[in-house]
């Protein structure tokens, strides 16, 4: 998420401190708009552990199907 973070910073032009907060905000909606098994993986993907897109990947055909 650090990256994502210094990313949000250097593109809006805002300090770090600022972009945390956005994204912290951001993540949070997605966690309490997505369906469970999205949402569960979204800490591990941000987190840099992208092994949980193969999962997703599943899931969404399963949703869309």
């Amino acid at each position: 998420m650090d990256q994502l973070i210094k990313l949000v910073s250097d593109k809006v032009g805002i300090s770090e401190a600022q972009a945390k907060q956005a994204v912290e905000v951001v993540v949070g909606y997605l966690k309490d708009s997505l369906p469970e098994p999205f949402a569960g993986q979204l800490d591990g993907i941000l987190s840099g552990d992208v092994s949980g897109l193969t999962g997703m990947a599943g899931d969404l055909g399963k949703l869309f199907g």
